[in-house]
């Protein structure tokens, strides 16, 4: 189901030019993403609707069981999601602070979304694009597995609260299941939890483990698989179709669409921040 008061969607982008125009002369519209809006159509659809693009590749008896539009916004949308994500004097974006239990994490009253992943899945790096508008707050990036230890806190103005969560699998915090399990099931401001998924490998053991816990707690989640532009096209292919048969056989609570993303490309960057508005409700 598309999210409350949002314009449909891709298709808008390029039957409708003068959207694009009045957008990126408005000045509403940040100057990043009004550089976005004069790429190439090819590549303003790839950048802004990465899953669109796989779609592209399918025979069209494939793409039966592929969610491509159930979250299918607006390029106005997205600009207005941007805005959110963007640091000014009135919307002050910061990290907040880093708690090992739940009872050490700041009471924030606003709504929460959180990130999970394996260790090295690309979750610093996602949460560092996606508050690439607000370069002054430091989200710590290491290539080594199991760099973050702690929930980290982050909050977006008066809108809502990121957490970025430690790394299961790999050098993970020794307490890690207590940690994780119990900010899972007492957070009672936790509005979505976003899983991270390899594109390059799929999902893994551990994953099932983390998407079980999900699903036992009856959690509304998403899948976003991070590290496309690592991937050949071909193979995305193969794991967003994988990806997807199993989330409509196997799981209750998990978003029927997936979000591929790239933290170098930041392909799907701006439609990950449209729905995270979206799910806080900052678009309604």
């Amino acid at each position: 189901m598309a999210a409350p008061g949002l314009r449909l969607g891709a298709e808008r982008l390029f039957e409708m030019p003068a959207v694009l125009e009045r957008l990126s002369r408005s000045n509403s519209t940040s100057q990043a993403f009004a550089e976005v809006l004069r790429l190439p159509k090819q590549q303003l659809r790839k950048l802004l609707y990465p899953l669109q693009e796989v779609e592209r590749f399918l025979a069209p008896d494939g793409r039966q069981d592929l969610h491509l539009r159930i979250f299918d916004p607006s390029p106005e949308d997205i600009a207005r999601a941007d805005n959110v994500f963007m640091a000014t004097e009135r919307n002050r974006i910061d990290y907040v602070s880093s708690a090992v239990r739940i009872d050490h994490a700041p009471d924030l009253p606003r709504p929460e979304v959180c990130f999970i992943g394996r260790s090295n899945v690309g979750k610093s790096s996602l949460i560092k694009a996606l508050f690439s508008l607000a370069p002054e707050v430091e989200v710590r990036v290491s290539k080594k597995p199991g760099h973050t230890k702690k929930m980290n806190f982050f909050k977006v103005g008066k809108h809502f609260t990121v957490v970025d969560m430690p790394g299961y699998g790999y050098k993970a915090p020794e307490d890690f299941v207590d940690m994780v399990e119990t900010y899972l099931k007492e957070r009672r401001n936790l509005k979505r939890t976003f899983l991270l998924v390899d594109s390059v490998v799929g999902i893994q053991k551990t994953d099932n483990i983390a998407i079980e816990m999900c699903e036992e707690f009856a959690l509304p989640y998403v899948i976003v698989l991070t590290k496309i532009d690592k991937c050949s096209k071909g193979h995305l292919l193969k794991q967003v179709l994988q990806i997807q048969k199993f989330v409509n056989r196997k799981t209750q609570g998990c978003f029927p669409q997936l979000f591929p993303v790239s933290a170098v490309t930041f392909s799907g960057i701006h439609l990950l921040r449209c729905f995270i508005a979206s799910v806080t409700g900052n678009l309604d």
